[in-house]
């Protein structure tokens, strides 16, 4: 059983890095002030992506990623490691996007895909940490949607088998496909980088990044070289539902909290000092 798979990727600034440059005056973000990088839960995502293209011959993994045209960035770490290709929805009309315009514009381009089994994202973003987009596109698409993933342990018949990590212990469940599955940071780590599609894909392009080439003729001779654009009239997405227009979310100031500790206490580690400590927390609520 070959399968069509979607991963849900998104170019993050590097929010241990945030200055007091890091937001604009309308509220988002300022990311030329800070590092690129492919969003972490994404790249564990992808893993389990890739894992079961191995499983399944002839199966695609094809990665989807919405931002400005250096997104391709990501389309290509991602071929890097095993992708078959990717798709950047890039548009001035979907900057300022909050979740709920970002999972409408997403859930456009997954309709265009059409013919997709599974669509696997990070559970969340370290620029935004609201655990929203997949589950937003799931309910979007109308289709089933696992969260929490830490692995997904097979798909056969049909159905997928998924392994969840929750803050009360491991849950396994089984979903119909097709299905929005969302991973955890804690599931396996990303492979490296593959030397030989290093070589294959280091070439590959999207069309705004071939307009500042002189030649492409390798374009022509080497289909899978060519990363896709989508615009919002490519995705036939409602203006009114993307981008600032489309987001209710605003936000008023972004500052970096470092946490410095006011006094220390030594303890010889006695029953009773660690005893007292507790109650003294408690009395102070800091905890309990």
């Amino acid at each position: 059983m070959s399968l069509k798979i979607v991963v849900l990727a998104k170019q993050v600034p590097d929010t241990r890095n945030v200055g007091k440059d890091a937001m604009k005056e309308d509220g988002t973000i300022n990311r030329a002030a800070l590092p690129a990088i492919f969003n972490p839960e994404d790249l564990n995502a992808l893993e389990q992506a890739l894992r079961l293209k191995e499983e399944h011959p002839g199966s695609t993994v094809t990665l989807l990623t919405m931002g400005p045209p250096r997104a391709a960035e990501i389309i290509r770490e991602g071929m890097f490691r095993g992708a078959d290709g990717g798709i950047v929805l890039t548009d001035r009309a979907f900057a300022g996007a909050d979740t709920l315009a970002t999972s409408y514009a997403l859930s456009c381009a997954a309709r265009k895909i059409e013919g997709y089994d599974i669509i696997i994202g990070g559970r969340q973003a370290i620029d935004g940490d609201t655990a929203q987009v997949g589950p937003q596109i799931a309910e979007k698409l109308g289709i089933p949607q696992v969260t929490y993933a830490e692995e997904i342990i097979s798909v056969a018949e049909g159905k997928a088998t998924i392994k969840r990590r929750l803050e009360r212990g491991v849950e396994t469940v089984t979903c119909p496909l097709p299905l929005v599955v969302t991973v955890n940071g804690s599931a396996d780590e990303c492979r490296p980088r593959n030397a030989r599609l290093i070589q294959k894909y280091k070439y590959a392009k999207s069309p705004s990044e071939k307009a500042e080439l002189k030649c492409t003729k390798l374009y022509d001779e080497r289909e899978y070289l060519n990363i896709l654009e989508w615009s919002v009239n490519d995705v036939d997405a409602d203006l009114n539902q993307v981008g600032l227009a489309g987001s209710p979310t605003k936000v008023k100031s972004i500052e970096n909290v470092v946490f410095q500790a006011k006094e220390s206490k030594r303890l010889e580690g006695t029953d009773a000092e660690i005893d007292e400590l507790i109650q003294e927390l408690i009395a102070n609520h800091t905890i309990g």
